[in-house]
Formats: structure tokens, sequence, C-alpha cells
């Protein structure tokens, strides 16, 4: 669901106002840049709870067979 949210200046920052459906029930988010988007992401509380994140991800998540290839040969100057 595409939805528009406001930007305006508080004091030398900009800030955001989110519509009330993508309102975060924390004071703190990460914040960071994939290409054009700018992701908001509700802060971890701990590392714990990262790592729970983690043992939640499929077991076939790695399944796929990965070969590394050997370091290319290259001529030094």
């Amino acid at each position: 669901m595409m939805k528009i949210a406001k930007i305006f200046k508080s004091g030398n920052s900009q800030a955001l106002r989110l519509p009330k459906e993508f309102q975060f029930q924390t004071k703190e988010v990460e914040i960071f840049k994939q290409g054009n988007n700018v992701i908001l992401r509700e802060k971890p509380k701990n590392l714990k709870h990262a790592f729970e994140l983690l043992t939640s991800m499929p077991n076939d998540f790695y399944s796929c067979e990965r070969e590394d290839s050997f370091p290319q040969e290259r001529e030094f100057f």
C-alpha cells in the first residue's frame, strides 16, 4: 500500500510525519539508504533479539551450493 508522508523542518533537521498505519511502537528506529530508498526499521532491543531473528530464518535459506573460484592471476606494476 503506497501512502504519502509529509516532510517538514524541525530546527536544523528534517522530520517526517508518518501516517498512522506506519507508526512505530518504539522510541528509536534504524535508518539507512539502500540505493535511492531510505529504510526505517525498528531498532533491535538487544543482540539477543538479533540472534533470534537469525534463528528464525528457514533452514533452506543457504541451501544453494556455492563454489568460490580461485583468485585471478594479476600482473604487478
